[in-house]
């Protein structure tokens, strides 16, 4: 009587284990990851501006996809916020700035652009080094934060997939090789005057 009560309690536990094992083999882990460095911001006349510096390497995948012509797009943001005890936290700043990575077959050229500017370097190393430095981003006007005030300031960098031409957004979310970003790096700043 003790056996027959014994062996179906074993056999549940077998099976929660698996199922467990199951959910996590399910689960999509990141491939690589980007670190943040360092973050400041700089007064820049009239507000302030980010200067950050990220590292990572584009893993066997991302590099073959370059090379056969498919753009990579990098997205960093950024964001500013004041805890407030009366009500939700103040967020007086959320942007985003995207900068492609592409290479032209034809000129053997890697192409890094953001916005109206473009640059061309022989090396993929060499555009990646400027996609790991953001430098000379304007993120606060004067406008938006309060002098004596401190903010929380917040920072990140991510492959944006949802950038890429339709066919290859679809294999990106199921190919964890694609998961490539970095954690928040938050740091504290505090506004000592009034930009113009």
């Amino acid at each position: 009587m003790t056996i027959k009560r014994f062996f179906p309690l074993r056999f549940a536990v077998l099976i929660w284990i698996a199922l467990a094992f199951g959910f996590m083999a399910v689960t999509p882990a990141r491939a690589d990851s980007i670190s943040v460095q360092r973050a400041s911001l700089q007064a820049d006349g009239s507000g302030w501006s980010l200067d950050a510096r990220f590292d990572f390497d584009l893993n066997s995948s991302l590099e073959d996809a370059v090379n056969k012509g498919i753009p990579l797009y990098f997205t960093t943001d950024f964001e500013l916020t004041r805890p407030r005890w009366y009500w939700f936290d103040e967020q007086p700043v959320s942007v985003s700035q995207s900068i492609r990575l592409s290479f032209q077959p034809l000129t053997r050229e890697y192409r890094v652009s953001s916005g109206g500017l473009q640059l061309g370097f022989t090396t993929l190393a060499d555009a990646l080094a400027v996609i790991k430095h953001v430098t000379s981003w304007h993120v606060i006007d004067g406008k938006q934060v309060h002098p004596g005030e401190t903010y929380t300031a917040s920072v990140r960098m991510q492959l944006d997939v949802a950038l890429m031409p339709k066919p290859f957004q679809i294999d990106a979310v199921n190919n964890r090789d694609w998961n490539l970003a970095s954690d928040w790096k938050r740091f504290n700043f505090t506004v000592t005057e009034r930009a113009k």
